[in-house]
């Protein structure tokens, strides 16, 4: 398990941006964390991290975000509203698992059986306005 502290935006961005460098293309990143916890910043920071010049934005009503350049695609998830699995199949979630593209998921924990056993799990813990914590490991590793 790799943690680290963001004490800004900025530090979570480029955090993240560093990190997306180390994904294999395909990877699927599972978030968990409470509301405004850091989940789409973290997001941002990866499309940057992949070459994406993109505007994120959360996927809060449109479900999936997606962000391309060239070849890499990133699918931005929010599975809020996810409440089973004929709500995640409608959501055509299985159907972006296997394109070769990232995918980024939110609200993971609403989801977390659904996801594949190499995805990386971004937990996210709010330590004050400014302040995150990120816990970062393979699903099934101590969580």
């Amino acid at each position: 398990m790799k943690t680290f502290i963001s004490n800004s935006y900025d530090e979570t961005v480029s955090f993240a941006a560093d990190f997306a460098s180390t994904l294999p293309r395909g990877s699927v990143i599972g978030y968990l964390g409470d509301l405004g916890a850091g989940k789409t910043a973290f997001t941002c920071g990866l499309a940057k991290g992949l070459g994406i010049n993109a505007d994120v934005s959360s996927p809060t009503f449109t479900i999936c975000n997606e962000y391309r350049s060239g070849e890499k695609v990133l699918y931005h998830f929010d599975m809020y509203r996810v409440n089973g699995w004929d709500d995640l199949y409608s959501t055509g979630f299985f159907d972006y698992l296997n394109s070769g593209a990232y995918i980024a998921a939110e609200w993971s924990e609403n989801i977390y059986g659904a996801l594949p056993d190499d995805a990386v799990i971004i937990e996210i813990k709010k330590i004050s306005d400014s302040k995150r914590e990120f816990k970062i490991y393979k699903k099934g590793e101590t969580e």
